[in-house]
C-alpha cells in the first residue's frame, strides 16, 4: 500500500506487534539463554557469544532476501516465513542448550543451527518488515512510526524476559524447553494475526518487460548508487559507534566509580529510558510533517553530534573523580542514541524507493537489505572491539581511566565521520529535507 494517505496509525500499530512477536523471541534467545549456558549450565562464556556472532554474521545475508521479496512484490510471506524460521530456531536453541550438557557433540551442532536458523529469520522478518513500513507509511509520519515499531520492540523485551524468567523456575531441560516453545509459538501466531490482510495480493509478475534480473547484478547496480552506498557507510559507522560501548559502559562505572552490579544496573536503566526519551521526541516533532524541525536528516545529524558529546563528557567523568555527572552523561548518551536510531530508520524507510531500476523492477527490499546488512555486521563487530579496544588500551596506558577515555574518545570520533555523512544524505525527498544554508549537501 503506497496512496497518499498510507497506513493508518491502527496498521502501524499492528506492524508493531510484530517487532514485539520477533523481540520476544530473540530476547530469549540472546539473553535468557546466554545465563543458563553460562551460570546453570557452567559453559565458557564463549560459547553464547560465539553463537550471537554467528547469528549477527549471517546478517550479510540480508540483500539477498530484500531482493527475493522484491522479485514477487510482497513482503508478507518472507516476514511470516522468517518469522516461522525464528521459532523454529528458537525452539532449537532451548533444545541444543538442554542437549549439549549430556551429549556435546550434537547439543552443538544443533545450536549452531538453531542460530543460524535465528539470523536468518530476523534478517528475513525483519527487512521485509521494515520494506512493508517505507512503502506504506505515509513520509511524514516516518519517524512517528519508526518509533511505535521500535518501541513495541522493546516492549518484546521487557514482557518477555522476567515473565519467562519467573516460569524457568525451578530451573529443568525440559521446563526451558517448554518456555521456550510456548513463547515462540504465541509470537509467530500474534505476528501471523497482525499481518493479516495489511498487505494487499499482488502479482508475483515481475513489474518490468522481460525476465527479472539476478541478484548479482541487482546488488552491484544499488551499491553503484551514490545515495545508497553512502548511507551504508553511515549506518556501519553510526551502528559501531552506538554498539562499542555497550559492552563497556557498565565495567567502566565498576572500575572507575567503584559502584555495585545494581548501580551500574540501575546506570544502563537510566541510558535505556534516555534512548526511549530521545525516540519519542522525534515521533512527536516529526508527526505533522511541517516545519523546518520536522526533517529527519536534521534529527540524525543531531543525534550523531549529541551521541559524540556525551562520549567525550563520560571520557571526561574518569579524570574528574566521584563528583562527575557520569549519570547525566550516560542519560544523555541515551537520549541522542534514540534521536539518531528513530531518525535514520525514517531515513532508511524513505530512501528505500529512491534511485531509480532501469528495468523498472523494484530495488526497495534489495536497499533495506543492504542497510540491514550494514547494521547487523557493525553491531556485532562493534561490542567486540569495545571490548577488545579497552584491553588493548589498558595495555598500552597501564591504568584503567586513560585506557577507557581513549575508546569512549575513538567512538565519538566514528560519531562525528558518521555525522558528517549524514548531512549529505537524503537532499531530496519527504523526510529527508535541506538542513538550511549550512548544508554540505551541495559538495556531493
Amino acid at each position: 500500500m503506497s496512496g497518499c494517505s498510507g497506513f493508518s496509525w491502527v496498521t502501524i500499530l499492528r506492524l508493531g506487534l510484530v517487532q514485539t512477536a520477533l523481540g520476544a523471541i530473540v530476547v530469549l534467545i540472546t539473553s535468557t539463554l546466554n545465563r543458563v549456558m553460562v551460570v546453570e549450565l557452567a559453559l565458557p562464556a564463549a560459547l553464547p557469544g560465539g553463537l550471537v556472532a554467528l547469528h549477527y554474521a549471517v546478517q550479510a545475508l540480508r540483500p539477498r532476501w530484500g531482493y527475493g521479496s522484491d522479485l514477487g512484490r510482497r513482503r508478507t510471506p518472507w516476514i511470516v516465513g522468517g518469522m516461522a524460521l525464528l521459532a523454529l530456531g528458537g525452539v532449537g536453541a532451548a533444545l541444543g542448550t538442554g542437549l549439549v550438557a549430556v551429549q556435546p557433540e550434537a547439543g552443538f551442532a544443533l545450536l549452531v543451527a538453531s542460530f543460524l536458523a535465528v539470523g536468518i529469520g530476523v534478517g528475513a522478518a525483519g527487512t521485509s518488515l521494515l520494506v512493508l513500513l517505507s512503502t506504506g507509511v505515509a513520509p511524514h509520519r516516518r519517524g512517528a512510526a519508526a518509533t511505535i515499531v521500535w518501541i513495541m520492540m522493546i516492549a518484546g523485551f521487557v514482557v518477555t524476559a522476567p515473565a519467562a524468567g519467573h516460569l524457568l523456575d525451578p530451573f529443568s531441560s525440559s521446563r526451558l524447553v517448554a518456555v521456550s516453545g510456548g513463547v515462540s509459538l504465541i509470537a509467530f501466531l500474534v505476528a501471523v494475526i497482525a499481518l493479516r490482510g495489511v498487505e494487499p495480493a499482488r502479482s508475483a509478475a515481475p513489474v518490468g518487460p522481460g525476465p527479472a534480473q539476478p541478484f548479482a547484478r541487482v546488488l552491484a547496480e544499488v551499491w553503484a548508487e551514490p545515495e545508497a552506498r553512502r548511507f551504508t557507510v553511515f549506518v556501519f559507522l553510526a551502528m559501531l559507534a552506538y554498539s562499542a560501548q555497550e559492552l563497556i559502559l557498565e565495567p567502566f562505572a565498576g572500575l572507575v566509580f567503584a559502584m555495585s552490579p545494581g548501580a551500574t544496573t540501575k546506570l544502563s536503566g537510566l541510558q535505556n529510558g534516555g534512548v526511549l526519551t530521545g525516540m519519542v521526541l522525534v515521533a512527536l516533532v516529526t508527526a505533522n510533517g511541517r516545519g523546518p524541525l520536522a526533517a529527519l536528516r536534521l534529527w540524525t545529524v543531531t543525534g550523531c553530534l549529541g551521541s559524540a558529546a556525551a562520549l567525550a563528557g563520560i571520557a571526561a567523568c574518569g579524570f574528574a573523580g566521584p563528583a562527575a555527572p557520569l549519570r547525566a552523561c550516560v542519560a544523555g548518551l541515551g537520549f541522542f542514541n534514540g534521536i539518531f536510531a528513530v531518525a535514520a530508520i525514517g531515513q532508511m524507510m524513505a530512501l528505500a524507493g529512491t534511485g531509480g531500476a532501469p528495468d523498472g523492477e523494484s530495488r526497495h527490499g534489495t536497499r533495506m537489505g543492504v542497510w540491514g546488512a550494514a547494521q547487523g555486521l557493525a553491531f556485532g563487530l562493534g561490542g567486540f572491539l569495545g571490548a577488545a579496544g579497552v584491553d588493548l588500551a589498558r595495555l598500552a596506558f597501564g591504568t584503567v581511566v586513560p585506557a577507557y577515555a581513549a575508546v569512549f574518545v575513538t567512538e565519538a570520533l566514528v560519531f562525528l565521520a558518521a555525522a558528517g555523512l549524514a548531512c549529505r544524505i537524503g537532499g531530496h525527498g519527504a523526510g529527508a529535507r535541506p538542513l538550511g544554508p549550512l548544508s554540505v549537501q551541495h559538495a556531493i
